[in-house]
């Protein structure tokens, strides 16, 4: 049998498998507020699973950092509140959870931060959309962050790490790929500073290692994880030397003894497979320069996930899409059960449509 059903260590926690409920932006937090809703708390209590890692949805770490419409965030009372109440489910299950902590940096509207412009390293345009009121809208214009201003978001991180230890969440994941506000700082096709934040690979990993030393003095680094995406162009993203980019951020994450490391492929150009079939290459190279567990994302189905972990490239695959429509995932994987299909105009806001209401295999057996 596959080693993508055996159990792992990762940091601090200890997992009954390798099969992760990938960070998905789903936007159905009760608002105003950005709140996690009961339909949340029923999303991922159906996905819990004894010794299972859930990644929760990417979480806004404050006003300025919000993005999208109906994506929750971490950084009021009543946030907490509701999220307490996802993590009380999915632990009376036996499984851990995870909150991502996100800052969308330049892809944001004025509309979402408070009638301020959005924040970035520089002021590059970006031409992806961004979800409000209004619907899908391009972006505002943004502005480039002062010096003083950086500390601020890095102290915003660790005040979200707090809060989400409050939640009772078992530990966190920095959001640093996926073209937002980390991310922006980490590539040069969007960070044109000359400061200590810009120029050479060393100032530009500055801001990921500053906010992951913040987060980690919260939790340690074994309750820690990175995403990052090497090579991903979503968010108008580029660098030009991406390779030598991410080996030098894997390597400087070795000094945290993160939980893990958190790598999209990048044959996933936005939510999208390759259309030419790229093998995952990320966790490849990059495996030999980070020491600790490594999490592989994008587009695996049950063959290809259980080929990355058995040759060694990855300890752990997580699945978005696949888990969205079967809420018993690991079981369908574990047993080689068919998956149900996703419904993709779901994916965006809504109602229980597309989100709670995917039966699991048992009740579709039962129902035929």
């Amino acid at each position: 049998m596959s080693k993508l059903y055996s159990g792992v260590q990762i940091g601090a926690v200890h997992l009954e498998h390798r099969i992760v409920q990938a960070p998905l932006t789903r936007l159905r937090s009760d608002r105003p507020g950005d709140v996690p809703s009961a339909m949340m708390v029923k999303y991922y209590g159906q996905r819990a699973y004894k010794g299972a890692l859930q990644i929760a949805e990417a979480t806004t770490i404050s006003v300025q950092g919000r993005g999208y419409l109906g994506a929750p965030g971490i950084y009021s009372d009543a946030q907490v509140a509701g999220w307490r109440k996802v993590t009380d489910l999915v632990h009376s299950k036996g499984g851990i959870i995870f909150l991502q902590l996100w800052h969308v940096g330049r892809q944001g509207h004025v509309s979402m931060t408070g009638g301020v412009a959005p924040l970035a390293p520089s002021v590059v345009p970006v031409e992806d959309l961004v979800f409000t009121d209004q619907g899908w809208v391009k972006a505002s214009p943004s502005r480039a962050l002062e010096i003083f201003e950086i500390g601020e978001i890095v102290e915003q991180f660790r005040q979200g790490a707090i809060r989400a230890k409050e939640a009772g969440f078992d530990g966190v994941e920095i959001h640093a790929a996926n073209g937002y506000l980390i991310d922006q700082f980490l590539q040069d096709g969007s960070n044109h500073r000359t400061d200590v934040y810009g120029g050479s690979i060393e100032n530009r990993t500055r801001l990921l290692l500053e906010v992951t030393e913040a987060t980690a003095s919260v939790w340690g680094g074994g309750r820690v994880g990175v995403r990052l995406g090497p090579s991903g162009t979503f968010g108008s993203m580029s660098d030009s030397n991406p390779d030598a980019l991410f080996a030098y951020a894997a390597e400087q994450l070795n000094r945290f003894g993160l939980a893990y490391l958190h790598l999209i492929e990048p044959r996933i150009i936005g939510s999208e497979l390759r259309a030419d079939g790229l093998r995952p290459v990320a966790a490849h190279q990059l495996r030999r320069v980070f020491k600790g567990p490594i999490i592989a994302a994008g587009g695996f189905g049950r063959s290809s996930a259980e080929e990355i972990v058995d040759q060694g490239d990855a300890d752990l695959v997580a699945f978005g899409r696949h888990f969205a429509a079967n809420p018993d995932l690991v079981e369908r994987l574990w047993r080689g059960l068919p998956l149900s299909p996703y419904d993709r105009s779901t994916f965006y806001g809504g109602d229980e449509r597309g989100y709670t209401d995917y039966p699991r295999y048992a009740d579709t057996v039962l129902v035929a």
